[in-house]
């Protein structure tokens, strides 16, 4: 038996979230729809114009524990924060959803990460990110004994930007497969891929992971083609298990000898498409850990991104798990 359903690795965040109208990106240079990483004074410039704003703990693999947890799932998390006030208050959120947290927080500086996002009336979302502390995770915050007792570790695509964090996630990988687990990663968006596209595909096919997200723009970006079919069977041949998700279009799961493709499930009013993929993968791994069919995993995965852009922010704000029982995809 696992310890942790999933163990997710990846940059802990403060989200500091606002609406925001076309004309303000253009304004201010902000490349609508990706991850933008800026520095301290960029950070600092686009808090002071932005308008009302809630802020929430975030980070893409932070959202997927979270998410996990709501469906009733044993999660753990890695990231580094500062012992600062954003610091506490991310110890404090993602602890009260019901997610081990335990890496020891960075004394001094640099500071708590934090991203600057604006939603536009599409429910598109462009972040603009300061990394801070995250930089400093590394080879000794793997704690062995959480990455032996989980039956997956899942990372974000973005943790190759902080230098020492490739040392670290490979040292989990190490762990993990050495105890018999799998590990897993998301793309995170089409610009890391373009950053890092011959390390990722090197971790696909040389089995440091098992199990990959993509969306379509990613997965396109990762096998350099416009045409869909063609990046594919690329990608189904590349790993254990291919995930590709197209927003309304749903999604398909893959393995060797199968395929699963489901539609989105309906929403009655899209808000906020922040952490739609974090939670897809949140609700894939919370099915592939209990065993589920690969069809059904897509469906979880679906069910968990449906209803976080329904809402403003990244974390669920209902049960999970209760939505999965109410959907009929896990059992009361």
């Amino acid at each position: 038996m696992s310890e942790f359903d999933v163990l997710c690795i990846g940059n802990a965040i403060v989200d500091i979230i606002a609406r925001a109208e076309d004309d303000f990106l253009h304004a201010n240079s902000i490349i609508k729809g990706a991850m933008n990483l800026i520095d301290a004074d960029r950070a600092e410039l686009l808090y002071d114009r932005m308008g009302p704003a809630v802020e929430t703990s975030g980070g893409s693999a932070g959202n997927t524990a979270a998410g996990v947890a709501s469906l009733g799932g044993k999660a753990a998390f890695f990231g580094k924060v500062a012992d600062d006030h954003l610091g506490g208050i991310y110890r404090h959120d993602i602890r009260a959803q019901g997610v081990a947290f335990d890496t020891q927080p960075l004394a001094g500086t640099p500071p708590t990460a934090r991203s600057m996002i604006f939603v536009t009336p599409d429910g598109e979302r462009s972040m603009n990110t300061y990394l801070g502390a995250c930089v400093e995770l590394g080879p000794e915050d793997i704690e062995e004994d959480k990455v032996a007792g989980s039956a997956v570790t899942f990372f974000e695509g973005y943790l190759w930007d902080p230098p020492r964090a490739k040392d670290a996630i490979r040292k989990a990988a190490e762990i993990a497969h050495a105890n018999d687990r799998r590990m897993s990663m998301t793309l995170s968006d089409p610009f890391c891929v373009d950053r890092y596209r011959d390390e990722f595909l090197d971790l696909m096919r040389s089995g440091t992971v098992d199990i990959v997200f993509a969306n379509e723009e990613e997965m396109k970006s990762l096998y350099q083609t416009g045409d869909f079919e063609t990046a594919l069977e690329a990608f189904r041949a590349d790993c254990g298990v291919a995930i590709v998700t197209r927003s309304e279009k749903g999604s398909i799961a893959m393995t060797a000898e199968e395929t699963a493709s489901v539609s989105a499930r309906e929403i009655d009013n899209l808000v906020d498409t922040t952490g739609a993929g974090d939670l897809y993968a949140a609700g894939f791994l919370y099915g592939y850990t209990k065993g589920h069919t690969l069809e059904n995993c897509a469906h979880l995965g679906s069910l968990a991104a449906a209803v976080v852009i329904q809402q403003i922010g990244p974390r669920p704000q209902i049960s999970l798990h209760q939505a999965a029982i109410d959907a009929g995809l896990v059992k009361g």
